[in-house]
This record gives C-alpha cells, sequence and structure tokens, in this order.
C-alpha cells in the first residue's frame, strides 16, 4: 500500500491540539508507572548504586531508538514511499539498522558502568552489566520496534498524521517499559 502524498492529518492548531492532548493526558498516567517501579527498586538501586546511574540512559535510549524509527516510518508515509509489506527490505533495513544501534549503545553502557562503578566504588563484575544491559537493551529495542510499526500504522488508519502521535507514543510507552524491563532483568540477575 502506497500511501499518496498530502492525505495525512492537517497543519491546523486545533486539529493537532485535539488529537494530542488527550494522548498526552494517557501518556502521563502511563509514565506514572514507570515512576512507580522505581521507587519499589529502591532497595536494590540502593545497594547496587551503577545500576541507579544506569536507569536514566537505559530509558532514554530506548525511547530514543523507538523515535528514530518512528521518525524515518512517518517520512516515508509523507513521501508515498512506505509499504508495510514484510518484504520490504527498507523496512527490513531499517529494524536492523536500529537493532544494530541497541546492540552497540547498550554495549558501550554496560562498559561506562563498569567503568564509573570503579570510580565510585560501586562495582558489579562486567559479564554481569553486561548481561542486564544487553538483556534490557535489546528487548526494550524490540518494545520500540514493534510500537514504532503499530502507531505508524495505526495513526496512517485513522487519518491522524503519525508526525503527531508516534513520537510521544512511542518514546513515552518505551520509557515506561524501559524502566520496567531494566528492574525486572536487574532484580532477576541480581537475585532480588
Amino acid at each position: 500500500m502506497v500511501v499518496p502524498q498530502g492525505s495525512l492529518g492537517s497543519w491546523e492548531v486545533r486539529s493537532i491540539v485535539g488529537n494530542m492532548f488527550p494522548l498526552l493526558i494517557v501518556l502521563c498516567v502511563i509514565v506514572l508507572w514507570a515512576g512507580i517501579t522505581l521507587e519499589e527498586a529502591e532497595e536494590m538501586l540502593e545497594q547496587y548504586g551503577i545500576l541507579a546511574i544506569m536507569v536514566p540512559t537505559m530509558v532514554d535510549m530506548g525511547g530514543n531508538l523507538g523515535a528514530i524509527l518512528s521518525s524515518r516510518l512517518s517520512t516515508r508515509l509523507h513521501l508515498g514511499t512506505t509499504e508495510f509489506d514484510p518484504r520490504d527490505r527498507e523496512l527490513w533495513a531499517n529494524v536492523g539498522a536500529v537493532l544494530a544501534l541497541a546492540a552497540t549503545i547498550f554495549t558501550a553502557l554496560a562498559f561506562g558502568a563498569y567503568l564509573l562503578g570503579g570510580l565510585i566504588g560501586s562495582t558489579l563484575p562486567l559479564s554481569t552489566l553486561l548481561l542486564i544491559s544487553l538483556v534490557s537493551g535489546m528487548s526494550v529495542a524490540v518494545i520500540a520496534v514493534l510500537f514504532s510499526f503499530a502507531t505508524t500504522y495505526a495513526s496512517y488508519r485513522l487519518g491522524v498524521d503519525p508526525d503527531d502521535t508516534t513520537i510521544p507514543i512511542v518514546t513515552n510507552v518505551v520509557d515506561v517499559f524501559g524502566m520496567v524491563i531494566f528492574i525486572g532483568v536487574s532484580a532477576l540477575v541480581l537475585g532480588f
């Protein structure tokens, strides 16, 4: 399915605010879940301070990966070059690039946390940090890919400009899942 140019959404302030305001209210409530999860993990994060240092990067990078893919998909929709077809090699190349970027970023996060942990005296073995970072990070990257495709496609089908909806939805939802997954994987690996 090739999308004709100019068929998505409206540039009117009323239309954008009308679409986004209710969505942002729902997203605010969803993001509260991440805060509650973080509060529940306070004991583990106090014992392993290096994990607390990893949290912002883990959460931020997951949302950024989703934003990258969502932006690319939205641009292709506006250009009329996207087909949501599993045989579309360019779509798979974008997915592969996001996953490769995730593997690189989350490996670097583990190494950076290990080095920083040595400086501040909050160490965990590098293998443990790699396991936590890569399992959490790659899980979040897969969720980012799924939500990017689902949100872009749903926005298109509903006649809403994906530029207005995809990045707020994907970044917020992936941030929440990033927090929950990171805390869950950390607790599982460390036996909490």
